[in-house]
């Protein structure tokens, strides 16, 4: 036998050895098994807009980006990139050496954890995490530090324990890892718990990689601040947002990381060994995208608000306890009062009980047991589609 066949030693190293096939992966396979509508995994079944998708293609006749376009991405995406961050938020970061186009955010967090995490190092992250925080942190060689967000029945959200955090960092704490708005839980952390994050930042020397990628998607009276507007963090953080989510067009993975240049420099000293560029074409597309008028925004937003509202009340009336979110598109729910309190088993049976997929919300945490109980839904989806989920998950608690 082979060496590389050999039993004798696993051919996946120990490191990623926890992590198999993506829920995501597994829960897509059984919607198109079943039928069933996959309110699973988070990409809209429906185009972003026209003018965005038509730039795509003008710059494919054009033959801009068609090769290897430059290394920090193209020079007119870091500059629409510099000019949102200053409209939005009076961030000002130069478009030459403080923003650094990724395919996707993904690989954007892939990038900053394998340049600037040690092996040995802790990465404190909010539990529950979108998948690839613990692949990335145990390809870089870290240790992973979950603080678990807390379900408040009362108020119906998410909490962060702000003791717990401060507790969670030692003296081998690298990095914090804070997404806001918050996947899978829809929580938007305040600008108290933010400045709070910021201080404990500031006082223990802590670098801090933030994923805000859904920027554009809060609801109600949440606010989105970014974490590098507050005192002190400019020169420590690394933000990361992209196209994707924002424009709905998810296959392009574009994505971008702006930080003070030294950040840069050692994010993309990764970045460029691992796709090194993509999305020639899209990236033209989408600089165009971020100068779209703040109507598209308003809009996209009341859209994805009143579809929210639409599942929300669809999985209330269906039994459910339903943590209304405060940004994202996605709901989680409580199962337990539908007489569940495995999130796993419920969401493998759902497809045939009630011809609808979910995710369980376990797959996000560490201390699974936390997130037994509860499920995510996600509603970027058309009207149509989630008006049919909801009729089909009415039977959900007598199946």
């Amino acid at each position: 036998m082979s060496r590389m066949t050999s039993s004798a030693r696993p051919l996946l190293n120990r490191r990623l050895a926890e992590f198999g096939t993506t829920i995501f992966a597994e829960m897509s396979a059984l919607a198109l098994s079943t039928g069933a509508i996959n309110l699973g995994q988070g990409f809209p079944d429906t185009d972003g807009p026209e003018e965005v998708r038509e730039a795509a293609v003008r710059a494919l006749r054009d033959g801009r980006g068609n090769q290897y376009p430059p290394g920090p991405g193209v020079p007119e995406l870091r500059t629409a990139i510099a000019a949102h961050q200053q409209r939005r938020y009076g961030l000002s970061w130069n478009p030459d050496t403080e923003v650094l186009v990724t395919a996707g955010a993904t690989e954007a967090i892939a990038a900053a954890l394998l340049a600037l995490v040690e092996p040995g190092d802790e990465v404190v992250a909010l539990e529950p995490y979108y998948d690839s925080y613990a692949a990335c942190v145990a390809m870089a060689g870290g240790r992973r530090v979950p603080v678990t967000l807390r379900a408040d029945v009362e108020e119906g959200r998410f909490r962060l324990d702000l003791d717990e955090l401060r507790d969670a960092v030692t003296d081998r704490t690298r990095l914090l890892l804070i997404n806001t708005p918050h996947n899978p839980t829809g929580t938007v952390l305040t600008r108290a718990e933010l400045a709070a994050i910021a201080e404990l930042a500031v006082e223990r020397d802590l670098l801090v990689v933030t994923d805000e990628v859904y920027e554009h998607l809060v609801f109600d009276d949440a606010e989105h601040v970014p974490l590098a507007t507050l005192p002190g963090m400019r020169e420590r953080t690394v933000t990361i947002s992209s196209s994707g989510k924002t424009f709905s067009f998810t296959g392009w993975k574009v994505g971008w990381v702006t930080a003070a240049p030294e950040l840069i420099t050692a994010v993309r000293s990764a970045k460029q060994y691992l796709t090194y560029v993509s999305a020639g074409p899209f990236q033209y597309a989408v600089a165009e995208a971020l100068a779209l008028p703040e109507s598209y925004f308003t809009d996209f937003r009341a859209d994805m608000l009143a579809k929210r509202n639409l599942l929300a009340a669809g999985l209330q009336d269906a039994g459910f306890r339903v943590f209304r979110p405060s940004g994202t598109y996605f709901v989680t729910t409580d199962i337990r009062p539908l007489g569940e309190s495995d999130g796993t088993a419920f969401c493998r049976a759902l497809p045939e009980r009630a011809g609808v997929v979910a995710i369980p919300n376990a797959v996000f945490y560490d201390h699974r047991a936390e997130g037994a109980p509860f499920v995510r839904f996600a509603f970027c989806k058309r009207t149509a589609v989630l008006e049919e989920a909801v009729r089909r998950l009415k039977g959900v608690a007598s199946a």
